[in-house]
């Protein structure tokens, strides 16, 4: 890896950060006039128009940076076709898609192609080695991996400050696992932009929040993440383990709510808002109360073990274990059972 500069980097984080800062207020003010807005409806936990569409803003600011880092330091080009590109694809037909309300077939078509494009630009390798199964078998399954977690960070950006705030501690853990297992630092600011630049929309979106990020900002987060897990877990640097411990928060609500959901409903994968977080949000009269309590299982429960996961790789499958079990039990109590739809 080229020496990076001492200063550029630190320069270029802060930079990003108040760009996505500044371009988030700029950007509400001209959805407010230009009325892209999300109206009330029976999905939504809000009673007003609201601002949407600002995820584009942190999306153009990170692939823009991390072109900014690549003159810093050099990044292994198939991570910047993967991320920059497909990225940029993905929050321009989010965008498309908060304006103009894109039906839900082709936006799934798109998120498989988006999904063969990451799996293409790492050279086809897969997740998980199922020995002694088909390698196609394998590739298969990695490309439903990366369309459902697509579909997961858009279902878990139903409530203010839920999808931000999970980017940005997905973000610092994969940080602090690659600098205990003594990865390849690019990587570490790679995943240091997208946190702070999480960060600074954040700011606005945390409860109560004065914009949504949409699927420009969803769609665009779930994309990254799933391209940053297929370029780390095939270089081995985060095994697939601990990234379901970061994850287990989203991965486990929302699997668990769709399993519910096609016992419980028939329509089951129509649109709704059955998740344990958005019906606790509507029991408690406060969205403010979910965030905080997901925010404290993220950072007192889910990242120390991700650090033994991490340090203790024959564990690593434990450690998922007692993750995601408790959102389980959570889910079961507080999700699809309690919606009417």
């Amino acid at each position: 890896m080229a020496q990076v500069e001492f200063l550029a980097v630190p320069l270029l984080i802060a930079v990003a950060l108040l760009a996505t800062v500044g371009g988030t207020w700029a950007f509400k003010l001209f959805a407010i006039n230009r009325g892209i807005v999300a109206n009330p409806n029976f999905r939504s936990l809000h009673q007003r128009p609201m601002p949407c569409g600002g995820g584009v803003v942190f999306s153009f600011v990170f692939s823009f940076s991390l072109i900014g880092l690549w003159l810093f330091t050099e990044i292994d080009a198939n991570l910047m076709w993967a991320v920059v590109l497909g990225g940029l694809a993905t929050t321009l037909f989010g965008f498309a898609d908060d304006v103009a309300q894109i039906g839900a077939k082709l936006k799934l078509a798109v998120q498989c192609g988006l999904a063969v494009w990451v799996l293409f630009c790492f050279g086809g390798q897969p997740l998980l080695k199922l020995s002694p199964t088909w390698p196609f078998i394998e590739l298969a399954i990695s490309w439903l991996c990366l369309v459902w977690l697509m579909n997961l960070y858009n279902f878990m950006d139903g409530t203010d400050g839920m999808a931000a705030s999970g980017a940005a501690f997905i973000c610092a853990a994969a940080i602090v696992v690659l600098f205990l297992t003594g990865s390849d630092k690019s990587l570490m600011l790679v995943f240091a932009l997208l946190g702070v630049c999480s960060f600074g929309f954040l700011l606005f979106n945390w409860p109560p929040a004065s914009i949504f990020m949409g699927d420009s900002g969803s769609l665009f987060l779930g994309y990254c993440f799933g391209a940053l897990i297929i370029k780390t877990v095939t270089g081995g640097q985060i095994s697939f383990w601990t990234w379901l411990v970061i994850f287990a928060y989203f991965a486990g609500d929302t699997t668990t709510t769709t399993v519910l959901r096609i016992f419980l409903i028939k329509r089951w994968y129509g649109a709704h808002r059955s998740n344990a977080y958005q019906n606790l949000a509507r029991i408690w009269g406060s969205h403010f109360k979910v965030v905080r309590a997901v925010s404290l299982y993220h950072l007192f429960w889910l990242f120390p073990l991700a650090v033994w996961s991490a340090l203790d790789p024959s564990f690593a499958p434990l450690a998922a274990t007692f993750a995601i079990a408790p959102v389980i039990f959570w889910t079961f109590r507080y999700g699809p059972r309690l919606s009417s739809s």
